[in-house]
């Protein structure tokens, strides 16, 4: 299997799992967590976009991404 098959497989599990998670649970902590899941699984997938059409674009959105993520946790 091919490494951008890979990642954008392991990036749509995270998404995935964590979209369930925000159906499923109520727990405000849990709810958190899944939020950072999606978030993580976006930021995989716009990486692994960005190193197959060499691209920066995808890790600059990658950079807000993780500062909006940072100010969750906050």
């Amino acid at each position: 299997m091919e490494a951008f098959t890979f990642y954008m497989l392991i990036g749509a599990a995270l998404f995935g799992l964590g979209c369930l998670g925000v159906l499923l649970r109520r727990d405000a902590i849990v709810l958190f967590m899944c939020i950072e899941l999606m978030l993580n699984g976006a930021n995989l997938s716009l990486v692994a976009i960005s190193r197959e059409f060499g691209s920066i674009d995808g890790q600059v959105y990658v950079f807000f991404i993780m500062a909006i993520a940072a100010a969750e946790a906050a």
